[in-house]
């Protein structure tokens, strides 16, 4: 992991396209903006966790009726 000290208003860029600007330091908390792509995908890490633990459920569901099919030779 790398690991950056920055300044408010400093910025870190990622490949070509993805900046990240630290807006504000206000003691344990951190203001960033995130310049990316439409494409690119950016969620916070437990917004993340939350849609994969929804699809990984998901899949399971999807899952026990094709078993039940299968056990009954359809």
């Amino acid at each position: 992991m790398l690991s950056l000290a920055r300044r408010p208003g400093q910025k870190i860029r990622i490949g070509e396209n993805i900046i990240l600007i630290v807006r504000e330091i206000r003691g344990r908390q951190v203001k960033i903006g995130i310049e990316a792509p439409a494409n690119v995908r950016v969620l916070r890490e437990e917004i993340y966790e939350e849609i994969a633990a929804a699809n990984a459920a998901a899949s399971l569901e999807t899952e026990a009726p094709a078993a039940l099919l299968e056990a009954l030779g359809r």
